[in-house]
């Protein structure tokens, strides 16, 4: 795989299916994390010097969704009031 373009739709594929995960499944917080880790060291095998980027870009992303859709009730409530 040497077409840039096609090793990056490759990382957002990888992206994505962490999304997924957190949207709609009801895998264990570790098994995000193995796979969020996947997707931080494929980046990293793409581009060694962004490793910044990917917690802009991605890292937070998969947080936002889990403080959104993962949070116990108790916690997103908390969460609101800071």
């Amino acid at each position: 795989m040497t077409d840039p373009r096609e090793r990056m739709r490759e990382l957002q594929r990888m992206a994505d299916r962490v999304c997924v995960l957190i949207l709609s499944s009801d895998l264990p917080a570790i098994d995000v994390e193995i796979e969020k880790s996947k997707v931080r060291q494929r980046c990293l095998d793409l581009c060694p010097d962004r490793e910044q980027l990917y917690e802009m870009v991605y890292e937070s992303r998969f947080q936002r969704l889990w403080d959104q859709f993962r949070a116990e009730p108790e916690e997103r409530f908390f969460q609101k009031l800071q």
